[in-house]
């Protein structure tokens, strides 16, 4: 198995830096396109950028994998419970970073979570700073930008996912819980699962087969966006919707990205055309956290188990943090 490991981690080192040079010879030797031109600069984008990302997504996946197989959702909640306003935001929302679970899970967490005690204001730092301070994001925003850029990503949706849990929890707004979730028993004892490293490993790589093969397409169609705006849209356009001096470029970006679903994995793509083509980090960073931190298919999970006054506040909280936060990156960056 560590043979293994060592041969897989080589071929995907060697793989990730002939991904440029062979790339360049597709697009302008073996294509003929012109170098400089708006159809050979979206080329070379393309074909530079997908397996970039999808060697960056399996890497990450693989390692978050092998983390998150130390952090089970009983786990979690085990952590969490007992934990008072302010100190429970606080852990929450870093927990919500190192167990990154899907929207699909919002629902039975949630539940997990009030059938155990904790609070409805550190439920809720945990269930933003989840899918927010995306693990995929991360690692690409770190590939394409460098770590200054990807630890105020990090930063900033820890402190939206703590200051708006926060929130929430003073407003009291238990009442528009549905009812039957406070019905609900209270779980049993916490269960853990000890497992061998080989285990864990195998767990890892069906986790990178299974996730890679859902967003693989996104990856494709978001890169060919982004690819497009990086080949063809004038710099001047993007610069003076969503640069610093269109006061009304963070809420309108904020706006744009809650319908405007899409993984992490599809969004950072565009992002990265967008910044090439002079739009302002604070602006794109904005419309990245409300495309994966307002989901809509989330919201509609989530009205299971919420009432609309509460999702109604959710989703107010969250996007004014995220204007603030846009707006604070223009200023001081």
């Amino acid at each position: 198995m560590f043979a293994w490991m060592v041969v897989t981690v080589a071929a995907w080192v060697i793989a990730y830096n002939l991904i440029q040079p062979l790339a360049n010879w597709i697009t302008y030797s073996a294509f003929g396109l012109a170098r400089g031109s708006h159809l050979g600069d979206s080329v070379a984008f393309f074909l530079y950028d997908v397996p970039k990302i999808l060697l960056l997504l399996s890497g990450m996946i693989f390692l978050i994998s092998i983390i998150r197989t130390f952090f089970s959702p009983e786990r979690t909640r085990a952590l969490l419970g007992g934990k008072r306003q302010g100190i429970g935001n606080v852990l929450a929302a870093m927990l919500g970073i190192v167990t990154p679970f899907c929207s699909c899970s919002a629902v039975p967490l949630f539940i997990g979570f009030v059938e155990s005690g904790i609070p409805l204001g550190i439920t809720f730092s945990f269930l933003i700073a989840a899918p927010t301070i995306n693990e995929v994001a991360v690692v690409m925003l770190f590939g394409l930008f460098g770590w200054k850029v990807a630890g105020l990503y990090i930063a900033s949706g820890l402190v939206i996912a703590i200051l708006a849990g926060m929130v929430i929890g003073r407003l009291n707004l238990e009442r528009y819980v549905e009812d039957f979730v406070w019905k609900m028993q209270v779980a049993g004892g916490i269960e853990g699962e000890e497992l061998t490293w080989s285990e864990r490993i195998q767990r890892a790589w069906e986790s990178v087969k299974e996730i890679v093969g859902k967003v693989w397409l996104y990856v494709i169609v978001g890169i060919a966006v982004g690819a497009s705006i990086h080949g063809f849209v004038p710099e001047s356009a993007l610069a003076g919707i969503m640069g610093k001096q269109a006061w009304w470029s963070v809420p309108a970006a904020v706006l744009l990205g809650v319908p405007l679903y899409s993984n992490a994995a599809g969004v950072i793509p565009i992002v990265s055309a967008l910044m090439e083509k002079g739009a302002s980090l604070g602006t794109v960073l904005a419309f990245m956290m409300s495309v994966v931190g307002l989901s809509l298919p989330e919201m509609i999970i989530l009205r299971r188990v919420l009432k609309p006054q509460l999702i109604a506040a959710f989703i107010g909280v969250i996007a004014m943090a995220i204007i603030i936060t846009g707006y604070l990156f223009n200023l001081v960056l």
